[in-house]
């Protein structure tokens, strides 16, 4: 079965509880951010040298947001629409290694079944590779409100917590070279070491070793 989209449609998911009104300045921005459908796998943020592939995995989201954040703190979200078996994923060619980044999850609210989805609180990817910052105890951080665990904490949590950072897969070797490539009389070029040569049966000057 697929959808106008031509994409085919999962499972029905189950209904968001209903959210206050949004407040502050932030605002959704997807639209302009060049957002392209990117790929379920790998999970995490993938940087392949032309931009980043997103992936977050949950089976009973009924919406997701990528938070991008600028060094002053600032930001801006990003809606998945893409979802291929409970992946949600985008691919943004002008983000890079360094970008910080995080999701805001919308879903169920039923603390009895274990979903506490709330997309006031800003969480960390799961499969990221660096993280930045560290979380301060403030009660924003909290999915209920003290006192009361089954309550919702729609305080917004993101500048209590720390931000998922993309990570840069590609490593500068400098000069160094496998032994095969290196110049002749480079060290370590056909040398057998002789540690290697009294296995054989020699010393390092090539004498036999009596027993």
């Amino acid at each position: 079965m697929t959808n106008a989209a031509g994409h085919r449609a999962g499972p029905p998911r189950p209904q968001a509880a209903k959210e206050p009104a949004s407040e502050g300045k932030q605002q959704l921005m997807g639209e302009a951010i060049e957002t392209w459908p990117g790929r379920p796998y790998p999970l995490g943020a993938a940087y392949d040298g032309g931009g980043t592939n997103f992936s977050l995995f949950s089976d009973v989201a009924v919406g997701v947001e990528l938070c991008l954040f600028d060094d002053d703190g600032s930001e801006e979200r990003v809606v998945l629409e893409e979802i291929d078996a409970s992946c949600w994923h985008a691919y943004l060619p002008s983000v890079i290694p360094g970008q910080r980044y995080g999701y805001r999850v919308r879903g169920p609210w039923a603390p009895e079944a274990g979903h506490r989805c709330n997309p006031a609180k800003l969480l960390i990817d799961p499969y990221a590779k660096a993280i930045e910052g560290q979380v301060s105890w403030n009660p924003a951080c909290f999915p209920y409100t003290f006192g009361d665990e089954n309550s919702r904490n729609d305080d917004d949590s993101a500048a209590y917590v720390p931000r998922s950072v993309v990570h840069n897969p590609y490593f500068d070797w400098g000069n160094d070279r496998p032994r095969h490539l290196r110049r002749p009389g480079a060290p370590g070029r056909g040398r057998v070491p002789d540690r290697a040569r009294r296995h054989r049966g020699g010393t390092a000057a090539g004498a036999p070793v009596r027993a």
